[in-house]
């Protein structure tokens, strides 16, 4: 078998290639570059990694920082949490003690006010029952309609809508006493005061007197005449004034000693103050029989010719002419609608 002559020539020397430049490698430049990025790379982001440390540093220092003025905050917070609770139990206390307080001073208040209403009904009451006997007894109408407005303003100063119908009630009544027919019993009574006060005053029949005469003009002769005819003459006219004639009106004019007089003016006196007290009891028929005996002793016992004496007598006719004894309305209606709503009152408490 023959050999290879390749083979079994001896192996010449290898010859080496020539090297490159190190910048006309394509893989030795990328490879550079490759590791100039990643270092570049590597620095940025040790960069960026070391600032945003410092930054998180940064933020966890204030976060810190924050978080002891949070944890500051909030003791306060708590604190003030605590304080607030203690007031609040305070407030919560006080109110509890002010609503019940609040509910005694409601309790208290409705007790006063029934007790308020009640005793102004009892006195509205009171002052209708007397207003009523003033009427019945002395007929005073004024006073009993003075009274009866007075009770209608209590009344209405309540403002309570259940007391309408006791205020209607009211109201009729002071209508009626309005509508009724009035007489003056304190003007009639002050004039028969005023006569009994001149009874004292007025002449007697029996005490009239004819008007002096006038003296006459003495003469020449008399009063040339010596002392003895004067006295005489004097006397003469002393003796003559001693008896008198006289023309009176009344004949029948009785003669009556001084105690007797005296009685007369008394009992005269006490005829008119019969007639007071009759026209305050409404008594009209001795209030007239009273007046008549006072008028017809003024015409036989006094002298008719003095002006006082007739104007008495004028005075006493017409108090005669007056009328006291007339039908006045009562105040039941207004006592029984009081008395009915206080005992429904008391029936619903």
């Amino acid at each position: 078998m023959a050999a290879d002559p390749q083979t079994a020539s001896p192996a010449a020397p290898a010859v080496s290639a020539p090297r490159r430049p190190f910048y006309r490698r394509p893989v030795a430049i990328v490879a550079v570059i490759a590791v100039l990025v990643l270092a570049w790379q590597w620095y940025d982001s040790r960069r960026q990694i070391t600032a945003l440390q410092q930054e998180l540093a940064q933020r966890l220092a204030a976060a810190d920082v924050e978080n002891r003025e949070s944890r500051g905050v909030a003791e306060q917070v708590r604190e003030a949490m605590r304080e607030a609770q203690v007031k609040i139990g305070m407030l919560e206390a006080k109110l509890q003690e002010s609503q019940n307080q609040q509910v005694a001073l409601e309790a208290l208040y409705q007790e006063l006010s029934r007790s308020r209403d009640e005793a102004l009904l009892a006195d509205v009451e009171q002052t209708l029952l007397v207003a009523n006997q003033q009427l019945q007894v002395a007929g005073n109408v004024k006073s009993a309609l003075i009274a009866l407005q007075s009770a209608d303003a209590r009344l209405a100063r309540l403002d309570r809508p259940q007391l309408a119908g006791l205020r209607k009630i009211i109201a009729r009544d002071i209508e009626r006493l309005k509508l009724a027919p009035y007489v003056d019993v304190i003007g009639l009574s002050a004039r028969l005061d005023n006569l009994s006060a001149t009874i004292d005053n007025l002449p007697l029949a029996m005490e009239m007197r004819p008007p002096p005469a006038t003296p006459a003009m003495k003469s020449g002769a008399e009063a040339g005449d010596n002392a003895w005819l004067r006295f005489t003459r004097e006397l003469w006219r002393d003796l003559r004034d001693l008896v008198r004639i006289q023309n009176m009106d009344n004949p029948d004019a009785v003669l009556l000693t001084p105690t007797q007089a005296y009685f007369l003016r008394e009992n005269l006196k006490l005829r008119l103050l019969g007639a007071r007290l009759a026209l305050l009891a409404r008594d009209e028929k001795s209030f007239k029989a009273d007046l008549r005996a006072a008028r017809d002793w003024l015409a036989r016992y006094y002298d008719t010719r003095d002006k006082s004496v007739a104007s008495v007598a004028a005075a006493v006719r017409q108090l005669l002419d007056s009328q006291i004894s007339i039908e006045l309305p009562d105040l039941a209606a207004s006592l029984e609608a009081v008395r009915n709503y206080r005992l429904t009152r008391e029936r619903g408490r």
